[in-house]
């Protein structure tokens, strides 16, 4: 009797320590989102002089992101992706925008109306760099333009640790940064979530 005492006892006892642990690691999720959702996108340059944006990870299960970002949870399904092997979903949008003088050249052209050919005078402008390249042509009643912009976007997501004096233990929080290699754009808003199980 005396022994089915003591193994309900501890039966009872990893029980409930089981349920306190996994009731302090949702409460610590649940907070974490919070001051993600709060926070706002840090937007920094790195020693490259590159634009870049730190912003805290909000974790989420499985479906509460079905329930939450219904839209993102959508898009996911046509690519065919199962929302139950999702790990993690990010997004990040930037604006590029240059201020750019170009000198404007007389270009003579010769075209075509009814059956006659004419002599037209159109200008052309164009100016480039590594990330950016305007082309141009101003004619007398219009003005046609084409704008290519190259970016590459790198991600990584880190793990800041708990500080107590000198002693770092655990997980804080998940922070995601975000680098653009073109001068030219500004990360305008960056976000990730993480699919908790």
């Amino acid at each position: 009797m005396q022994r089915l005492l003591l193994l309900y006892a501890l039966l009872a006892t990893a029980l409930l320590a089981a349920g306190y642990s996994r009731h302090r690691s949702e409460t610590q999720r649940l907070l974490q989102n919070q001051s993600a959702l709060c926070a706002e996108t840090e937007h920094y340059r790195t020693r490259c002089d590159e634009e870049a944006a730190s912003v805290q990870v909000l974790r989420l299960r499985c479906a509460e992101f079905e329930r939450l970002r219904a839209a993102d949870a959508e898009r996911i399904r046509t690519l065919g992706i199962k929302l139950r092997r999702l790990e993690a979903a990010a997004a990040t949008a930037t604006a590029t925008q240059i201020e750019a003088r170009a000198p404007l050249r007389d270009t003579i052209v010769i075209r075509q109306r009814d059956t006659l050919f004419v002599r037209d005078t159109i200008r052309l402008f164009r100016w480039r760099d590594a990330w950016v390249r305007v082309e141009g042509a101003i004619e007398a009643d219009s003005v046609r333009c084409r704008i290519e912009s190259i970016d590459t976007l790198r991600q990584v997501v880190h793990r800041i640790p708990r500080r107590f004096l000198f002693i770092r233990w655990g997980t804080k929080a998940l922070r995601q940064e975000v680098v653009s290699t073109n001068p030219h754009t500004r990360i305008v808003c960056s976000e990730y979530v993480s699919i908790e199980r």
